[in-house]
């Protein structure tokens, strides 16, 4: 991309021009990267919840979708994170926040910081970023402090998919959590980050590891991250938390809540040894985590490592592939719930 440098280009990408309809592969210009930036070339990326989510939404506008990993220029493989590391603020400095000051994820703003203006333009008409990110594209451009450099030896079509949900629910286990070798977890919701939550505890060693989902048809595949017992909630009479302080006489050792659902983060404090009603009184921990507590540009190397390295299985994660030209049928296997860890190959 050197020969490019300092030029606007041109490359295809997948426009939102409204809200819930299919997505528009057109030809933009992408402005060259100002200070703080970099431009990028996409080879893979894949689709998050959260894609479909601000897709759906009546107030987004015209905004760019996507949020995961990508390869830039000639020499240094990377993945774009929708969540940065500027490295100077207080948080970046302390070691136990990943809530960069600076580049926190925004979905609200649709530009640079710099400027506060788009790279991205149709026939002089701006398209706007989404989550500083805008990886359905040949080409974009987000700042440096988004941009973490991984080993050059990664299969690139397999570790996009680290950059989001699967660091998130790995992370929130292995970082958070903590079980210790033997131990019980309970794992509240068995999507994408649920079943990266679930390998977590298979990696530390916990030996009961309870699966709870209102979808009996993702019980069978969480057996492969680790699960060895299922608890369906609608299977039962009385609250799901006093099922399984009966399952395991007294409650789990640790539970990770991950649906964002108030009742669910309820039953996963309650199944926690011991019970009401003097919770915090007993020892309990009550922790929330954003990214598995990773920090994103110095930690994420490291869990492409463990990929490199056979500890974590990253290809059982991976659900479909589609070329870029195929981008709507990705995002229709998620609301069928069929896609939750889709690739999308841009060549």
């Amino acid at each position: 991309m050197s020969s490019t440098a300092g030029q606007v280009i041109k490359g295809k990408a997948a426009v939102a021009w409204e809200a819930g309809k299919p997505l528009v592969i057109e030809e933009v210009e992408v402005a060259p990267p100002q200070k703080m930036e970099v431009r990028l070339k996409i080879l893979f990326t894949s689709l998050c919840h959260t894609d479909v989510y601000f897709w759906e939404a009546k107030d987004c506008g015209e905004r760019w979708r996507g949020c995961d990993g990508t390869r830039p220029g000639r020499s240094c493989t990377s993945c774009i994170l929708f969540t940065g590391e500027c490295g100077d603020c207080a948080h970046c400095k302390s070691e136990e926040s990943n809530m960069c000051s600076l580049l926190r994820i925004n979905t609200d703003r649709g530009v640079m910081i710099n400027d506060e203006k788009p790279r991205f333009s149709i026939n002089g008409k701006p398209i706007y970023h989404f989550v500083g990110t805008s990886t359905f594209s040949e080409y974009t451009v987000i700042h440096a402090g988004c941009v973490a450099k991984i080993n050059p030896l990664a299969p690139l079509d397999k570790v996009c998919v680290l950059s989001c949900g699967i660091s998130t629910g790995l992370g929130a286990t292995l970082n958070v959590a903590k079980p210790k070798k033997g131990s019980s977890v309970a794992i509240f919701g068995l999507g994408a980050v649920g079943l990266a939550a679930a390998e977590g505890a298979r990696l530390a060693g916990a030996s009961r590891v309870i699966g709870v989902d209102l979808n009996p048809s993702r019980f069978e595949e969480a057996k492969r991250f680790g699960v060895t017992e299922f608890v369906n909630p609608k299977d039962h009479n009385k609250p799901v938390q006093e099922v399984i302080v009966e399952m395991t006489d007294g409650g789990v050792d640790r539970s990770v809540e991950c649906t964002g659902n108030v009742d669910a983060m309820i039953s996963a404090f309650e199944c926690v040894h011991d019970t009401p009603p003097m919770n915090f009184l007993n020892e309990r921990t009550l922790k929330d985590t954003f990214f598995g507590n990773y920090k994103p540009r110095s930690d994420l190397p490291s869990v492409v490592e463990m990929y490199m390295n056979k500890e974590l299985e990253v290809e059982k994660f991976i659900t479909h592939e589609v070329p870029f030209a195929e981008i709507n049928k990705a995002f229709e296997l998620m609301l069928k719930g069929e896609g939750l860890r889709c690739i999308i190959r841009m060549e």
